[in-house]
């Protein structure tokens, strides 16, 4: 599991995979100049409920990671990550997209 951690004092933690996905579509937005909303569900451990932060060009993020392989991008949870960034309500982690075919889930690069 790997934490994001957000202006030092939020931190959630996150699966590796997930959380490199999350992080192209923030970094993404974030270059473009593009502040936006983000969301996520807190463990029951610590109470449960949910946490939600302003994304910003001048926030403090840190993405930390577990391991230490970069795993394969999905470009179609990357597009769908995307679309919940653009919405009003905000990015919020949604599940990976399943049976794609080899040819439409080849991975993307990062720029």
């Amino acid at each position: 599991m790997g934490k994001f951690v957000y202006e030092g004092n939020q931190k959630v933690e996150i699966d590796d995979r997930a959380l490199h996905h999350l992080q192209v579509v923030m970094t993404t937005k974030l270059r473009r100049g593009e502040p936006f909303l983000f969301t996520w569900r807190e463990d029951a451990s610590i109470g449960g409920g949910r946490s939600s932060v302003w994304m910003h060009a001048g926030c403090n993020l840190v993405f930390k990671y577990t391991g230490g392989k970069v795993p394969e991008l999905n470009r179609h949870w990357i597009e769908a990550l995307a679309f919940t960034a653009n919405a009003p309500s905000g990015l919020y982690l949604v599940h990976e997209p399943e049976n794609v075919s080899a040819e439409q889930g080849h991975a993307v690069g990062v720029s």
